[in-house]
């Protein structure tokens, strides 16, 4: 077994993590890339404990926090460690936390440890302390020297998205449809406003992927006046706050949120097999989701003399 196999995950083993070229042709990286597991260990020894203390605290203060550092690190990678370079602010929150957690960096090891490997160790650490797996982090990337919002249009997936968009959203920067339907577990915890899914609150019969009368009606309770609410509902109706695969339950009986999510049940193939595989299974869903984490952290990251360590995370240094 591999020095990668053996430290990549604590709770499952998996071949060589990956990594997509500029060229856009995916291979695995091997031993010695860029991002390390223990990139750290000498420049910023105590970096994973700092952000494990700060992400407890920012979560046992209000449990959404633990979704929305998770949808942070997504955005992150999406649009290529471009930091803040999302189109949508409402979308994405928690950049106190992030800050706070840099500033105490600063003062540990000042210069050293990269705004995009805080996001990165902050969403592992928001699903471990939500009661989801933890799993080494691969470590060394550098933040942007721009922010790119004409990438993070063309490349998030968007919560109307069919199973064909969804796939080929995440084609497109060298994740599986395996990988796609582990990370929207993502969505066993945090919130979503009421205009983001206002058009499934009156559930046509005739559609697959309508919302069950019962859950509709809750809905419609919680969005009283539907896209003008502004009010936030639990992504998982079962257990909001616990990271578990009982989002994916949800999905067999039409009570997935958003469109984007019941399509991956409602729509017969690939995606359906997986659903029913981690209904089952948490372990299962716990690994996949693990190793698709670690991949999606490794999409083109900034490494070595390229972009900077910013000072602060919602600046480009002067």
């Amino acid at each position: 077994m591999s020095t990668i196999e053996n430290c990549v995950l604590k709770i499952a083993t998996m071949g060589e993590p990956f990594m997509l070229h500029k060229a856009g042709a995916a291979r695995f990286l091997p031993d010695g890339s860029p991002l390390q597991f223990h990139f750290y260990d000498k420049s910023c020894p105590n970096v994973e404990k700092i952000v494990r203390q700060v992400v407890s605290s920012a979560v046992a203060s209000e449990a959404r926090m633990a979704g929305s550092l998770l949808r942070r690190h997504f955005h992150d990678c999406f649009v290529q460690g471009r930091t803040r370079g999302v189109p949508n602010a409402n979308s994405v929150r928690g950049f106190e936390v992030v800050d706070a957690i840099k500033a105490a960096l600063e003062q540990e090891c000042p210069g050293i440890v990269s705004c995009a490997d805080i996001l990165a160790l902050a969403a592992r650490d928001s699903v471990a302390v939500s009661g989801g797996p933890s799993y080494s982090v691969q470590l060394g990337r550098r933040d942007s020297l721009t922010a790119n919002r004409e990438l993070a249009n063309k490349n998030l997936p968007g919560f109307n998205f069919n199973v064909t968009d969804l796939v080929a959203a995440f084609a497109n920067v060298g994740l599986s449809a395996r990988d796609m339907v582990a990370l929207s577990g993502g969505h066993s915890i945090g919130k979503a406003r009421c205009n983001t899914f206002a058009a499934r609150l009156t559930p046509d019969p005739q559609d697959p992927t309508a919302l069950s009368s019962s859950y509709s009606s809750l809905l419609q309770q919680q969005c009283p006046a539907g896209a003008a609410s502004d009010a936030l509902v639990d992504l998982d109706v079962t257990t909001p706050i616990q990271f578990d695969h009982a989002y994916y339950s949800n999905l067999l009986s039409n009570r997935g949120l958003l469109h984007s999510d019941q399509v991956l049940y409602s729509t017969p193939g690939a995606t359906r097999d997986l659903v029913n595989l981690y209904a089952q299974s948490n372990s299962a869903f716990a690994k996949d989701f693990s190793v698709a984490m670690l991949k999606m952290g490794s999409i083109t990251p900034l490494t070595g003399s390229e972009g900077q360590v910013r000072n602060q995370c919602g600046y480009v240094n002067a």
